[in-house]
């Protein structure tokens, strides 16, 4: 998360074989109210839908790309979703080892970590999405300014342009002589991380934030063209329609608007509404106002990028662990889909120590990939909605999304959305709220020898939490343990169901998030 909870709250204010097994809950005759009728005309024309939600991903700070785990874990990642870019703080920190000052005053560069660092992810088949930040003290106005991090950064602009200038130019000529501008031109170079927060020290915030962008920009390009920069990667989707006004009017080079949102956020501290935005829309109304922003502004064709983005950016427990975030995350897609370019779910890993060294495994972690590479319920979330195709149909449903591959098959999502059991940083044992969703599916124009595989996530399906919760919660599992919750969380083997002249019938508990494919 690119910040702490309390600095956040102080800063702003669901084959017939699982359906006998579920029993009773299953058995009852469907209500009206409870049961969705999905059509969806397999031959439709549809529309464009690439996977903006998997293109990219955060993670912890730089220097634990180095470690064993991180590199598993977006191994893991990278196979289940096939995803492009990683984003991470701290490139420019000290335990990175960039930037030195000898006892005469000269600045020297050591790019070994660096190297490490992107070499790493190359090997894994993933490019950086490369935050430029935050200050080495070496650099710094005022190196006692530290932000509250377990590991804590300089937030600080420089107390001479002239030396980041230098660095910036050092770090990206060293990344072209070692990778080739080829391959540099095809990553995102983005200005620092969350300026109208405490991440940025400068006063006013704003104006020395733009003053830091415009030296960096135009470093990057003064080094070559093809370099892509952009900004401002603000929390709460602020200062979108200024940043693209200043780049504007001072002719400063911009190749994309990036910023953060989460489900959490409220609608004073994005909006400056008094709404009460549920944590299921939240991230895409956000997204559907810059959208319109950047419409509106000199650049209407910017590509968007939300840099930063989940359903919470606390350490909720019953939110990130749990099996909520299948709809959740199926939900965000739906709304936000064509409104823009890339979405980098924060975080792949909870290889990450923001707020310390990891003390649990399913403490509300943003990761996929739980601590001991115990993969989530949102893992499989991801993995499963990695089989939509690259065409959307229409479906009249909030429920649902209907998409075609290439193919021919038809992939539908169809989930239960419910609200978490709880939403503190204690865990709440419980069974989600509400009612068994029946969905009545028709898909017409199917090839009648079509058979439909089923794959699952819900409260009994792909969820290591209730392995977890049998354990007694342990702090500290045993390897056996270990070992018994890694294969908790596997995703659930798939199921075959009939199809009867394009016809189905599927139920899903809360919570409860399924892909069907047809073909």
């Amino acid at each position: 998360m690119s910040r702490s909870i309390s600095l956040r709250r102080i800063a702003f204010s669901l084959t017939l074989a699982t359906s006998l097994a579920l029993g009773a809950a299953y058995a009852a005759t469907p209500s009206a109210s409870d049961t969705v009728a999905i059509k969806v005309d397999a031959k439709a024309a549809g529309t464009s839908f690439p996977h903006f939600w998997e293109q990219m991903f955060g993670s912890g700070r730089a220097v634990l790309a180095l470690r064993d785990d991180y590199r598993k874990d977006i191994q893991d990642v990278h196979a289940a979703t096939g995803f492009s870019f990683v984003r991470f703080h701290g490139i420019f920190d000290r335990d990175v080892g960039v930037a030195q000052r000898d006892a005469d005053g000269h600045i020297t560069y050591n790019f070994s970590y660096v190297d490490q660092i992107y070499d790493g992810l190359l090997e894994r088949g993933v490019k950086p999405f490369v935050e430029l930040g935050f200050m080495p003290p070496e650099l710094s106005s005022d190196p006692s300014k530290q932000h509250d991090f377990w590991y804590h950064p300089n937030v600080m602009p420089p107390k001479s342009y002239d030396e980041w200038d230098a660095m910036v130019r050092a770090f990206t000529e060293h990344l072209i002589a070692r990778y080739g501008i080829d391959e540099v031109s095809s990553w995102y170079f983005e200005v620092w991380n969350e300026p109208n927060l405490t991440f940025w020290g400068g006063r006013p915030e704003q104006p020395t934030y733009f003053e830091l962008y415009d030296h960096t920009a135009r470093t990057l390009k003064a080094i070559s063209p093809r370099l892509r920069v952009g900004g401002p990667a603000t929390a709460q989707a602020a200062w979108v329609p200024d940043f693209l006004k200043h780049v504007h009017d001072a002719k400063v080079p911009a190749d994309f608007v990036s910023t953060h949102v989460y489900g959490d956020d409220t609608a004073q501290n994005v909006f400056k509404t008094n709404e009460n935005i549920p944590r299921a829309d939240m991230v895409c109304r956000a997204v559907d106002t810059v959208h319109r922003q950047i419409k509106a502004s000199p650049y209407p064709k910017m590509p968007l990028i939300f840099s930063e983005y989940n359903a919470s950016y606390a350490n909720l427990p019953n939110v990130t662990d749990s099996v909520y975030m299948g709809p959740w995350m199926a939900n965000t897609i739906r709304e936000c889909a064509g409104k823009v370019d890339i979405m980098s779910y924060w975080s792949f890993s909870d290889v990450f120590d923001e707020q310390g060294v990891v003390r649990t495994p399913f403490y509300g972690g943003f990761g996929l990939v739980a601590a001991d590479r115990i993969e989530k319920p949102a893992f499989n979330a991801f993995a499963m909605l990695h089989r939509l195709g690259d065409t959307r149909l229409p479906v009249a449903s909030d429920s649902a999304l209907a998409t075609r591959r290439t193919d021919g098959t038809v992939v539908l999502a169809l989930w239960n959305y419910a609200p978490p059991v709880g939403d503190t940083a204690a865990y709440t044992k419980g069974e989600p709220k509400g009612s068994t969703k029946h969905f009545d599916i028709d898909v017409s124009h199917l090839s009648a020898a079509a058979k439909a595989t089923v794959w699952r996530e819900d409260e009994q399906h792909g969820n290591a939490v209730a392995t977890f919760d049998s354990m007694g919660r342990p702090d500290f599992p045993s390897r056996e343990q270990i070992v018994q919750l890694r294969a908790a969380g596997k995703m659930a083997a798939s199921e075959s169901m009939d199809v009867q002249d394009g016809h189905l019938r599927i139920d899903i508990p809360p919570q409860g998030l399924v892909v069907l494919e047809l073909h």
